[in-house]
């Protein structure tokens, strides 16, 4: 007889983020005739909808845990815990991982945690003292913390003191099938882009960590050589009113969309020439890995976080000699020397990341979890 097991996975809320698109994935995918899967809302509404799914299997439980923020969910998630009995908790976000491992003493005694850290954690990336504290403190507790690259693992080793419960997994963020032969599977939605191109695409909250603000300037500079070249950033966040002024007076804001948050970002991936990640610091960005399923050429930053070990020595893709304005303008004008027109590339780097591959790694670890093994 079929044992199933009760796994709760948790993240703030459902919506456009790379984390909320994981977990969604990961709740989609798991086989329903092995377990009884929940998910806990801690600060979302039960019936937003997930960006790339279109809606979560019947099998799927919702619970919006209705708290205003993550640190006042203490008392609804404890009920909720006690109400379910969940073998096993799947926390996703840094936040709600502290939230987890500081209430684990008082969850039922054979309840095991599993943690997936979506950021990178070293000062250079903005994170404070106290922040870094609660990792040492806290990190060790969980059975295992889900690292989506080796320069995350090797950053949380140095960060908690131990690397023995660290495990490296590619985050499920793509679809089964594969484009064939480097065309991309995206609608052609030519009505999108206002000129003839080079058509650059970038997306993401709006934040320091983007590098937005080095890619404005970046962009201004690549119009020179090519006067009818447009930028789409798709994405919202505290930075918007700061680059729009910023596009104002690089006098761009004819060629720059800032498109906002965006339902359906594959619909602008056929009419651009490529994909761009300023970033200063990144995990392993969803948004790239999307963007390369599509066949997009990609020009990135060495963001810490693995992109450039995940990419270096790649066709198709193009990492700035360091994280800078002027660097992010060689590589743009350099990849638009070297790409024909509508130029796509298959990128086999991705297939780590496809659901076929990526979700029984994930399902092999939780059955690890759960057996109370250390393969």
């Amino acid at each position: 007889m079929t044992i199933h097991r009760t796994v709760l996975f948790l993240i703030p809320h459902l919506g456009g983020g790379g984390a909320e698109r994981v977990t969604a994935n990961l709740v989609c995918g798991l086989p329903e005739g092995r377990f009884r899967v929940h998910l806990g809302l801690v600060t979302g509404l039960a019936a937003q909808a997930i960006d790339g799914v279109e809606k979560l299997p019947p099998n799927v439980m919702v619970h919006a845990l209705g708290a205003t923020r993550v640190r006042s969910a203490m008392w609804p998630l404890l009920r909720l815990v006690w109400r379910l009995k969940p073998d096993l908790i799947f926390s996703n976000m840094f936040h709600v991982n502290f939230l987890v491992l500081l209430l684990r003493p008082f969850f039922p005694r054979r309840t095991r945690c599993i943690i997936r850290q979506n950021q990178m954690t070293s000062a250079e990336t903005g994170t404070g003292d106290f922040t870094r504290r609660l990792y040492r403190a806290l990190y060790p507790r969980a059975d295992k913390v889900v690292c989506q690259s080796e320069a995350m693992a090797k950053e949380m080793r140095v960060l908690i003191g131990t690397a023995e419960n660290l495990r490296v997994l590619p985050n499920p963020v793509l679809p089964n099938s594969a484009p064939e032969g480097g065309k991309s599977f995206a609608p052609v939605c030519e009505n999108l882009w206002r000129d003839s191109g080079p058509r650059f695409l970038a997306m993401g909250r709006l934040t320091h960590q983007k590098g937005f603000d080095m890619l404005l300037p970046a962009f201004q500079q690549v119009l020179r050589s090519y006067p009818t070249a447009e930028l789409a950033i798709l994405g919202q966040g505290p930075e918007d009113a700061a680059l729009k002024t910023m596009s104002r007076e690089l006098g761009i804001e004819e060629h720059v969309h800032f498109a906002g948050y965006v339902t359906n970002p594959q619909a602008w991936f056929a009419g651009a020439t490529a994909f761009i990640m300023s970033s200063r610091h990144e995990g392993i960005s969803n948004a790239l890995l999307e963007a390369a399923a599509a066949g997009l050429p990609i020009v990135t930053t060495p963001a810490l976080g693995g992109i450039a070990e995940l990419l270096t020595g790649q066709p198709g893709a193009w990492i700035t000699r360091e994280i800078s304005t002027q660097a992010i303008v060689e590589s743009l004008i350099f990849a638009l020397e070297s790409i024909a027109p509508g130029e796509r590339f298959s990128h086999l780097w991705l297939q780590d990341y496809r659901m076929e591959n990526a979700i029984p790694r994930f399902e092999s670890l939780i059955n690890e979890v759960l057996a109370g093994t250390h393969a």
